[in-house]
Formats: C-alpha cells, sequence, structure tokens
C-alpha cells in the first residue's frame, strides 16, 4: 500500500502550505494573531467597565429619582405668563421644578431667564412636548419621578374660545385627561388644577363664593368646568391631594423685573386688557378698544376682579403646602373687589403717565357683566389673602417691565 503522506519526522508544526497563491500561516503567526485578539478583547472589557463606573454616566438624573428632602413639581405650561411667575417662586423655595410647554402660547425667553437664575444641576429643566400628544405625556412620566404637579398648561383667551372652540376642548379638557391618566399611572398623588372663574358664568349675585352654580357661558369656561368635573369624578375613587383654584384676572409682573408679559403680537386682539393698554401706552397699537358700554353696572363697562400674579403664585404655593391626601380643596383666588373697565383704564393711565386713546365699541361675544370673588373660604383655610390691592401699583410695576422690554423677552422660541 502506497503511503501518500509525507514523513512524519517532518514536523507539522514547520509546514506551510500554499494553495492557489494563499499562504496559511504557521502556528507562531497564529499564536500572535490569537493574542492580539485576547488583548483587544480585554481593553474592551476594561473600557465598559471604566465607563459603567464613571459618575456621569453611570448615575441616574436627579429628575428620575425621588429624593427625600425635595419635592419635584411639574410645572405644565411653565413658560407662560403666570406658570413662568410660578416656576419662579417654586425655585426660590427650593422647590425641583420641571417645566413641560409646547410655546405655543409661552415664551422661551421665559425659561432662559429662569435658566440663568438657577443653573445648578437638579433644580431646573424644561422639556418641550405638547401635551396633547400621549406618547409625550406618558415618557414624560415614565422618566421623571414627580411628587406633584401644577397644571397651568391652557389657551385662555374668551374671545377666541367663541371663534374656535373645538381647539378650547382638545387644549384644555382633552390635555388634562392626559395629565391625570399619567398622574394616576405613575402615582403621582398631588394635583394643583389651574381653573377660572368663567366656570361660574354671569351669576345673579355678587360676590362669587365656591357654592355659586357654575354656568359657564363661552367654550373657555364650559372646557375648564368639563376638566374639573373630570378631577373630581376621579377623586371620588382615589386617595390623590387635590386643590383646584378659580382664579380672576392675573395683572402685574415679577417685582424684581426678571419676569413679565410678553403675548404673541397675533394675539393682541384676545389678550388681557392689561397688555392691550401697555401696548397703546408704546405706540404699538393706536388706542385702546373698550367693547361693552351698556353693562348694567355702575359706568355701562364690565367689572372684574383683577388679581396680581405674585399673589396668585402664593396660592399656589400655599394649596400645594396644605395639599392632603383623599382631599379635594376648592378656593377662589381674588382680591374681593371689582373695578370697572373705564376704572382700569384710568389706572393704567396714571401707572404709564400716558393720555391713552380709547374707543369704545360694541360688546364682545361671551362676555359678562359683573365677576368679583368672595375670598373668605381661602382665607380661613389656606390662610391666604391678596396684598396687591392697589391696582394702580400692580399696572406701574409690570409697566416697568414693559418698557424695558419692548419686543417681550427678545428671544426665538425655535427649539434648536
Amino acid at each position: 500500500m502506497q503511503n501518500f503522506g509525507r514523513s512524519r519526522s517532518q514536523s507539522r508544526a514547520a509546514r506551510t502550505t500554499t494553495m492557489a497563491g494563499m499562504d496559511y500561516p504557521d502556528s507562531k503567526r497564529k499564536g500572535n494573531f490569537v493574542g492580539k485578539v485576547f488583548l483587544a478583547a480585554a481593553l474592551t472589557t476594561l473600557c465598559i467597565i471604566m465607563i459603567k463606573r464613571s459618575p456621569s454616566l453611570n448615575s441616574p438624573s436627579p429628575f428620575a429619582v425621588l429624593e427625600p428632602g425635595v419635592t419635584h413639581v411639574l410645572v405644565t405650561g411653565g413658560a407662560g405668563y403666570i406658570g413662568s411667575h410660578a416656576a419662579l417662586r417654586l425655585l426660590k423655595d427650593n422647590y425641583r421644578v420641571t417645566i413641560v410647554d409646547n410655546l405655543s402660547r409661552g415664551n422661551m425667553g421665559a425659561i432662559k431667564v429662569l435658566q440663568d437664575l438657577f443653573p445648578e444641576p437638579g433644580r431646573l429643566q424644561f422639556i418641550y412636548a405638547d401635551l396633547g400628544d400621549q406618547n409625550s405625556v406618558s415618557k414624560i412620566f415614565l422618566e421623571n419621578k414627580f411628587n406633584a404637579v401644577i397644571h397651568f398648561a391652557a389657551v385662555a383667551y374668551v374671545g377666541e374660545s367663541t371663534m374656535d372652540p373645538l381647539k378650547y376642548y382638545h387644549n384644555i379638557t382633552s390635555n388634562t385627561l392626559l395629565v391625570l391618566e399619567s398622574m394616576a399611572k405613575h402615582n403621582v398623588k398631588t394635583l394643583i388644577y389651574s381653573s377660572t372663574c368663567a366656570t361660574y358664568g354671569e351669576p345673579e349675585k355678587m360676590p362669587i363664593t365656591e357654592e355659586t352654580q357654575q354656568v359657564p357661558i363661552n367654550p373657555y369656561g364650559k372646557a375648564k368646568k368639563m376638566a374639573e368635573d373630570i378631577i373630581l369624578d376621579f377623586s371620588k375613587n382615589s386617595d390623590m391631594a387635590v386643590m383646584i383654584l378659580r382664579y380672576f384676572n392675573v395683572i402685574g409682573s415679577d417685582p424684581e423685573g426678571r419676569l413679565g408679559e410678553a403675548p404673541r403680537p397675533e394675539l393682541r386682539e384676545q389678550g388681557r386688557i392689561s397688555g392691550a393698554c401697555f401696548d397703546a401706552a408704546r405706540g404699538i397699537i393706536p388706542g385702546l378698544k373698550v367693547k361693552g358700554t351698556d353693562y348694567k353696572t355702575a359706568d355701562g363697562t364690565c367689572v372684574r376682579d383683577y388679581i396680581d400674579v405674585t399673589d396668585l403664585v402664593d396660592a399656589h404655593v400655599k394649596a400645594l403646602e396644605k395639599a392632603q391626601s383623599s382631599r379635594v380643596g376648592i378656593y377662589n383666588v381674588g382680591t374681593g373687589k371689582g373695578s370697572s373697565v373705564k376704572e382700569f383704564v384710568e389706572a393704567c393711565k396714571k401707572a404709564t403717565g400716558v393720555d391713552i386713546k380709547v374707543d369704545f365699541l360694541p360688546r364682545r361675544p361671551g362676555d359678562y357683566a359683573e365677576v368679583y370673588s368672595d375670598p373668605t373660604k381661602i382665607k380661613r383655610e389656606l390662610d391666604w389673602s391678596a396684598k396687591h390691592t392697589d391696582l394702580q401699583q400692580s399696572l406701574k410695576t409690570a409697566w416697568k417691565w414693559q418698557k424695558s422690554h419692548r419686543d417681550g423677552y427678545g428671544v426665538s422660541n425655535a427649539i434648536i
């Protein structure tokens, strides 16, 4: 039998076989290759261990954990006029704050002011999101741990609500439902709901108490009442602490001049009377349009209860502090006295030093003649009362910010 093998005296390790122009390495080369692979694997493993041990990459965000002694509050609509002032107060009081806003009515400039004032890690974060997007809302609650929610986010112009009611039912009622569902799912136990006196409509008797029947007469008030009803129905079988604040007409600004009211130019026609007065005083618009002079009031113009934003924010903080599990508190937030539109305009003229031109026009749909609060209950139960009750002084404070911010915050709302 023929032996087709090589002599066994020739070591296999020493062989080099060539086939089709390719050399197969010998054992020394193979050993070096394996060694290099092993070394690379070892270095990779070491790098992974070091990365995992790095505090900056391994530690969770402070907003994603509940920290003893720290109350983390979600402020929806925190880039807006009232919401930004509330966030400022909460941060000053050492709360941890997350602001969620889609900037449709809010200002990125207000966010930047707050970020500059409180740059420390774990104090403030801003999330650009739409509360009408269920996936976004779910993600916010999944990735963050909140102790409480103060729900400001809402479109809030009576006139606009009569022209585009569906926007208001979506933005106010539907969005509140999504927030409440996520709170329940993620075990967030405290809700402070920003409501409005518009839920009362036009009561026959003044002042308005919390027992006054709610008969709203415009989509804004109706949408807010629907949201309240959802919250109240849910609370009947929940241990959530709920505070509903129905407040009146908001004026003023941060006394230290850091924040103010800067509505979008295209919404000036729908905005608050204070904004219109300031625009007229600065010459942005030719004059002030007073809609309705035939109401059953002393001078024929509407009567409203004007509450300073600083006082309003204080009421929200008191409500947060006093909220109790399985209990619902409903409070009117106002001064307890009304001022007519004509009286308001005169106060604005004095505060600005400008003789504002006034045009008197027919009534605006959805308005009511006279609304002012009885704040007895909130004084008794939360020990809160309005301190800034001088209408002219509140307007003077706001005017100071307006003069120095002719273009609002002067910051684009574009998110990069």
